[in-house]
């Protein structure tokens, strides 16, 4: 226990023991939650890959606890819940026993798969919290199998919309809104068993709450609730104090927005004041007529997934986290769209890009100060591939399923380590994806491969993660449908950080049946696929697999850290033998040479001075570097200045250092297994005297370079 929650628990008369036993209890019933629903659920988005969230929730919808499962759920669960009071109190009425369905994104849904199931909890006749879970679903109607309807122009095309209808009252299932949310589903035998799974999840922790209360009594752990979320506020509030003031800015671009491939940017600006953070999302672009866009709720719980990792890795994950911190973004947006735009795809596209922005711009505020600069990285993954397979299967029945496997890309590199290979999303710290094995069991399909793939994470003093890849061809059926979206085929999403160079960009193939040669036992990594297949992009929608066809896709790796020529020849070395990077990458990106002894330390050297010298005519490492405070490897705070590690003075800390670098436009390829949408430029930003890599930026052609730190002073 803190020395400032036992002041607060104190003050209110509660013991530090109670309040520790407490706390630990409401968590644990959180765990009780998410394992409940888990174990009843029939879908393999819950059982395999966890695409859930669940908590307990104050009456007014602040979190007082929540779950490590998917983060975007952070900031949309109390959107949900605030929205269910405003609408639902006076009628149909908010009673014990009663459960809500909500899942319409303009009323705190993040997009219509993913339903929120909330009960209020009431004890002794009065209303003490929320037990909530939300957990997507395969398929909830609407004009596309599985709900990504990337045809949509409004929003009443795309799914069935549960505005926060009473789904159970006074303890019973009704069935007339049972039957209309059936009604609507292609899969209602596992729709059913979710709802049912999350009704259970909140039946068992209402209980447990419940019986807590009865044991300590209903005022202690309500108090112990509040005060929890009380230090919450106070720790964030501590560590924003300890972090310089100033301006942090992120840029990132999706591709295609389901009807044709126009590019949209996401413009983020960070302010940190005080103890207070701003995120403003001006200048991002206007809301697509496809489904990328997000709603507000969507951005919200987008930066609170960046915001919660980064600055608050070891404080407690509740509503105390939401107060210091202001989120805006002009309606109308991509980033925040008005009705009746399409979102269906928003959680997996603008929520996505939103995510990345505010990773990026945290990162770079974290760098400066050393008791965070630890936690800033580069962008995980920056893209997730949504792929389905439908029809019929083996016995002629209805098929569906959402391959998850995607979750296996690479993780975004540190100051101190490299990214994880694979990794996670940034956004779900607790990651699962299903067995090979249980997805052959269930569906009429094979996996040909699914394999780490080399070559894929962004180069950096500090590598990003590779990420994986995988292919699929139907099995004792004729044909099934699939269906693929997402974004990152033409933009590198991924982002490096202080040098480090984009992860890999994402690859879809399609590769048609030959007659007399069978796909099994002949296509075991991508290159046949990238030979001979058809490139599908980001959004081919949905296309026939038949049998002996050949689906192949592979997502986008982990962004760098630092300049990749300072990388430890060491460790590049490693890489290649462990089959992470190729020799011919070693030589080029990290200008490491080698030969049958390891590494040849001469010719790297020499390697790496050319490298330098492309970047800058004449360019020479000094033997030592100047003090300051450091900001990633290369910048430094240095006698009020913001300068090179070699001493080269870059203006003030509230200029942007860009314009006294030395910048040039390269190609996408000089980085690594990357594309650009037509619109893009790749840009580097290097110090006039060493040559060191300051910043890689992808920007639209002729654009400002973007001013990414501003710190004041």
């Amino acid at each position: 226990m803190s020395p400032a929650e036992a002041g607060i628990a104190e003050e209110r008369g509660i013991d530090p023991i109670t309040f520790e036993v407490i706390r630990h209890k409401l968590m644990a019933i959180t765990e009780e939650q998410a394992i409940t629903l888990k174990s009843a659920s029939g879908s393999p988005v819950v059982t395999d890959a966890t695409d859930f969230n669940n908590g307990i929730y104050l009456p007014d919808g602040s979190i007082a606890t929540m779950g490590p499962r998917v983060l975007f759920h952070s900031g949309s669960m109390r959107t949900v819940i605030k929205n269910i009071v405003e609408t639902c109190a006076e009628s149909p009425g908010i009673r014990e026993g009663d459960m809500f369905a909500l899942n319409d994104p303009y009323r705190g849904a993040i997009h219509q798969p993913d339903i929120s199931v909330v009960a209020p909890v009431f004890y002794e006749g009065r209303h003490v919290a929320w037990s909530g879970a939300c957990a997507h679903q395969l398929d909830v109607g609407g004009m596309s199998f599985s709900s990504w309807s990337f045809a949509a122009t409004e929003i009443q095309q795309e799914a069935l919309l549960l505005p926060g209808l009473k789904l159970v009252e006074n303890g019973e299932i009704r069935e007339d809104i049972w039957r209309t949310i059936m009604g609507m589903t292609r899969l209602p035998l596992l729709l059913g068993l979710d709802l049912k799974a999350m009704i259970a999840a909140n039946n068992v922790a209402t209980r447990r709450l419940l019986e807590l209360m009865d044991r300590y009594g209903c005022e202690v752990v309500e108090h112990v609730m509040r005060i929890d979320i009380d230090t919450s506020e106070q720790q964030l509030r501590a560590r924003l104090r300890g972090l310089p003031d100033g301006v942090f800015r992120a840029a990132d671009f999706l591709d295609h927005d389901g009807h044709e491939n126009r590019l949209y940017e996401f413009r983020l600006t960070v302010e940190k004041r005080g103890d207070t953070l701003t995120f403003d999302m001006q200048g991002s672009s206007p809301q697509a007529p496809g489904f990328i866009n997000c709603t507000y709720s969507g951005l919200v719980g987008a930066l609170y997934a960046a915001l919660l990792p980064v600055l608050a890795p070891d404080i407690r994950w509740n509503e105390g986290l939401m107060r210091p911190v202001t989120v805006k973004a002009p309606e109308g947006a991509v980033c925040n769209a008005t009705w009746p735009a399409p979102v269906s795809g928003g959680t997996v596209s603008g929520m996505w890009v939103c995510m990345n922005v505010g990773v990026a711009a945290l990162a770079r505020l974290a760098a400066c100060s050393e008791t965070t600069s630890s936690e800033a990285a580069a962008v995980t993954k920056g893209s997730m591939l949504v792929f389905t397979l439908a029809g019929r299967d083996r016995d002629g029945g209805p098929f569906g399923t959402f391959l998850m496997d995607s979750m296996a890309g690479g993780g975004g590199a540190y100051r101190d380590h490299d990214g994880l290979t694979p990794s996670a999303d940034y956004c779900v710290p607790r990651p699962t994806i299903g067995n090979v094995e249980t997805h052959e069991a269930n569906g009429p399909f094979l996996f040909l491969y699914r394999r780490v793939l080399p070559d894929t994470g962004g180069a950096g003093a500090s590598r990003g993660g590779a990420t994986t890849g995988l292919a699929v061809t139907p099995h004792d059926v004729a044909e099934l449908s699939g269906m693929l979206i997402g974004h990152g085929s033409e933009v590198p999403n991924s982002a490096g950080l202080f040098g480090g160079y984009e992860g890999s960009t994402n690859e879809t193939w399609l590769l048609r049946s030959e007659p007399g040669r069978a796909a099994i036992g002949r296509i075991s990594d991508p290159e046949p696929l990238r030979e001979g297949g058809e490139e599908l992009g980001a959004k081919p929608g949905f296309f026939t697999l038949r049998a002996g066809d050949v689906f192949g896709y592979s997502f986008q790796g982990g962004g760098g850290f630092g300049d990749p020529i300072d990388r430890d020849p060491q460790h590049v070395l490693a890489d290649v033998e462990e089959g992470i990077v190729s020799r011919t990458e070693a030589v080029r990106l990290y200008g490491v040479v080698l030969d049958e002894d390891g590494v040849d330390a001469e010719l790297t050297a020499s390697r790496r001075a050319e490298i330098r010298d492309e970047r800058v005519p004449g360019a020479r490492l000094p033997s030592s570097f100047v003090s300051g405070m450091p900001i990633g490897p290369a910048l430094r705070l240095h006698d009020g200045r913001l300068s090179c590690r070699c001493g080269f003075a870059l203006g003030s800390p509230a200029g942007n250092f860009k314009n006294l670098a030395v910048s040039r436009v390269v190609p996408a390829t000089d980085h690594g297994r990357i594309r650009l949408h037509s619109e893009l430029e790749l840009r580097e930003h290097c110090c006039p005297a060493c040559g060191t890599l300051l910043e890689s930026e992808v920007a639209r052609r002729g654009a400002p370079n973007l001013h990414t730190i501003q710190l004041d002073g």
